[in-house]
């Protein structure tokens, strides 16, 4: 058949059309939005009813960042819908959804060979990647840049044919014809978008497609950047009256006719094997259906999920074990690591520096790993039915759960279809799918019997056991500085010693090996992703970052902040002290060593005003600290004034104002929050959220656990955007890694004590 312009611009009608993709040459894809009845699609991306209803497609995972809002708000202005009008679906794994830019920062994970060099990688190399293998996960605040402008030209094209085919009935040039609040109108006439959609689906867009000129950068902005007061943002939360009603839908809520439960036990850490359990012992329990062993677990099927932990009790398995993971030997790798471990130079400015044993001020900073504590745990559901599995499951790399899912059977991957689920948090927990591999397995030892649905839940305390926890990291910080009098720094190194997390994540994510290979098979070698965040925003002139690939048997990965969550932590504490060595006050200090950023002096500077910031004195319990994301032109900044306290059982964190600059702001409202929950989480991290490991065991096995902030324990939060007309950067991770560091220094601030170590409180105030 041949391919017409118009059938790969518009992938029209109802049930069918192509899209194109277009890198190292041009490429076309089945339009994989599926319309239903009386909806026509106008691209991957939107669909029109008869009704006037918008459906908009949303590749990337939902989990509390507001992704299902942000997108079919950039449609809906650029579309000119009426908000009221706008819904949402997931949209199903495609290449027509590739993440690009999440690919080309990944490159060291999924390019084996060379990581250093891969972190280099062309775009037009990531791109025939991620097309290629349908990468469309969800990470590292990727979706605006990935995802924005596509969505602005399916909308600018849709609109441009809605408006011709308004033109047609009322014989009037389509260029005279706008769309407002989900109408094309002319003059005093009027035709609603649904009256429209099936004249509209049969029309040639414009080539290049017209962009709205004024919707980034003037008013009004798509984004409705409003002032505080000024009103509600008429681009409320899709997902809010759902969740504030209970009828919005989890992995763990799925429930599907005949369906059972499973529950699953997992080995110590890190090469356990299921050894012995007693059959026997679950036979007659009330509601005890079968039980399910593999090489590394063992799982028990029920009529309901505690019917099935109590079988598990009862059948009480043991494990062989061997390479159990411990702290206290970790501590000791990372201690062999950073005195003798050989340290790849990842980035340098200027002529670099070398400490070579001695500098003017230097410091060292530990970091125990970092549980994420998903207020859902690892859920999926599985049916296994006439050859083809079924699979309910959040995911942020889907396409790779599926395929995960589909080699534990043995199974051709397009008999595998894969329903994403919203997650209740992830935070990149669901970058990883044990659980999608064991569901599978599930489901198929029960289809040779009784085929039905399961369901498998895994414990709080199983998900502590088996989280691939942030790393735990060493680094040293040394500096050279201009004289004593001044302390201004020169010369920086900084010297990081943690296992390259990251390519392992790789090898399990991209390559499907188990964990123990995937540890294995990158040991020794260099990992950029291990040291992003170590190369200061200050304008220090010779500057060099350094990783040693610390091996240790803990299996890891990313988490939210990932590697900036302890090299913010180190910077910024480090500024601090040099600042109390030299006596100089730490706002001034700071911004004499920014150079040119005056993005980010002017967050620190705002900042400082909004707390009434009084110079970090002695006992005030103020503390400061700033950071950016990202690059230097287009990178997000933070800066943070903390006010902590010592106390009867800990710390105490009292206020926190930030002032942050991420570019144009899409959604004022979403961004934020994301700042707010980030700097609760960030505060979680501070002061808790993180374990201990002993005889291949999480010492912290409950939320209850791991000190996390209670309602009662957050802070006064307040949050002022600078206005900015840059790129829009992703908020998500900003807060969460400005808070320790700030908590830190304040911390000092009011004891005298400087805390090296997150959490803070390991070693006591």
């Amino acid at each position: 058949m041949g391919i017409t312009r118009r059938g790969v611009l518009t992938g029209a009608a109802i049930g069918g059309g192509v899209v194109a993709a277009w890198a190292l040459f041009p490429r076309t894809y089945p339009n994989p939005l599926q319309p239903g009845k009386s909806e026509l699609a106008f691209d991957a991306w939107l669909k029109i009813g008869l009704d006037g209803v918008v459906t908009v497609a949303v590749p990337q995972l939902e989990m509390g960042q507001g992704v299902t809002t942000l997108l079919p708000q950039i449609i809906a202005a650029e579309l000119g819908a009426d908000w009221r009008q706008m819904a949402v679906e997931p949209a199903p794994v495609s290449g027509a959804y590739a993440n690009v830019p999440l690919a080309a920062h990944w490159a060291p994970m999924w390019i084996p060979y060379a990581p250093a060099e891969a972190s280099q990688a062309p775009e037009y190399v990531a791109q025939r990647y991620a097309e290629t293998k349908r990468f469309s996960a969800t990470a590292d605040g990727t979706t605006l840049a990935a995802f924005e402008r596509p969505c602005r030209i399916a909308a600018a094209k849709t609109r441009a044919m809605l408006a011709q085919a308004a033109a047609q009935r009322w014989n009037v040039p389509p260029e005279e014809c706008a769309a407002s609040n989900g109408f094309i109108v002319h003059e005093d006439k009027r035709l609603t978008f649904g009256e429209l959609a099936a004249e509209a689906a049969e029309q040639t867009p414009p080539d290049p497609v017209p962009l709205r000129s004024a919707a980034y950068g003037e008013q009004p902005q798509p984004a409705e950047r409003r002032a505080e007061g000024a009103g509600e943002s008429p681009f409320a939360r899709i997902d809010y009256p759902s969740k504030v009603d209970g009828s919005f839908l989890f992995a763990g809520d799925v429930r599907l006719p005949n369906m059972v439960y499973a529950a699953i036990r997992h080995g110590p850490l890190d090469q356990s094997e299921l050894a012995s359990f007693d059959a026997g012992a679950a036979e007659g329990m009330r509601g005890f259906v079968t039980t399910v062993k593999s090489k590394r677990w063992l799982a028990a099927v029920a009529s309901n999920w505690w019917a099935a932990e109590r079988a598990l009790d009862a059948m009480n398995p043991r494990w062989d074990v061997k390479r159990l993971v411990d702290s206290e030997r970790i501590d000791a790798q990372l201690d062999e690591a950073m005195r003798e471990g050989q340290a790849y130079r990842m980035e340098k400015r200027g002529q670099g520096y070398d400490t070579r044993g001695e500098s003017d001020i230097a410091a060292r900073y530990d970091f125990d790993p970092a549980l994420h504590a998903t207020i859902e745990t690892s859920t999926a559901t599985a049916r296994l039915q006439d050859g083809v599995l079924e699979l309910w499951i959040a995911s942020q790399a889907p396409e790779a759960a599926r395929l995960a899912a589909a080699n534990a059977l043995d199974m051709a991957l397009e008999d595998v279809v894969l329903y994403p689920m919203p997650a209740g948090g992830s935070f990149d927990r669901r970058l990883d799918h044990d659980h999608a591999i064991e569901v599978a397995v599930l489901a198929r030892e029960l289809s040779k019997e009784d085929p039905r649905p399961v369901q498998l839940v895994w414990s709080r305390w199983q998900e502590h056991l088996r989280d691939r926890p942030r790393t735990p990291a060493a680094i040293f910080v040394g500096a050279r500085v201009s004289s004593p009098d001044q302390g201004t720094i020169t010369g920086l190194q900084t010297r990081i010693a943690t296992p390259p997390a990251n390519l392992e994540l790789g090898r399990r994510l991209f390559a499907n090996k188990s964990t123990v290979a995937a540890i294995d098979d990158v040991a020794g070698k260099s990992d950029p992703l291990a040291v992003e965040g170590a190369m200061p925003t200050y304008a220090i002139g010779d500057v060099s970052v350094d990783h040693v690939a610390a091996r240790i048997d803990l299996p890891c990965g990313r988490m939210r902040g990932n590697s900036h969550s302890y090299t913010a932590f180190a910077t910024e504490c480090f500024m601090d002290e040099a600042a109390h060595r030299y006596k100089r006050e730490p706002l001034s200090y700071r911004i004499s060593l920014l150079g040119s950023d005056v993005r980010m002096a002017e967050c620190l500077r705002r900042a400082a005003r909004l707390a009434g910031w009084d110079g970090g004195a002695d006992q005030s319990g103020q503390g400061i600290a700033c950071h950016r994301i990202g690059s230097w032109e287009s990178g997000g900044r933070i800066a943070a004034v903390a006010v902590a306290r010592a106390g009867a059982g800990g710390a105490r964190v009292e206020r926190i104002v930030a002032a942050v600059d991420i570019g144009r702001i899409v959604n004022l409202d979403i961004a934020r929050q994301q700042i707010e929950g980030g700097l609760v989480f960030g505060m979680a991290q501070a002061l808790g959220a993180s374990t201990r490991y002993a005889g291949g065991l999480p010492i912290a096995q409950s939320l209850g656990q791991l000190n996390l902030p209670t309602l009662a324990d957050c802070p006064e939060i307040e949050v002022d955007f600078i206005q900015s007309t840059q790129e829009p950067f992703d908020p998500g991770e900003l807060g969460a890694v400005i808070a320790p560091p700030a908590i830190a220094n304040a911390l000092h601030s009011a004891t005298g004590l400087r805390l090296r170590r997150l959490p803070l409180l390991s070693g006591g105030l």
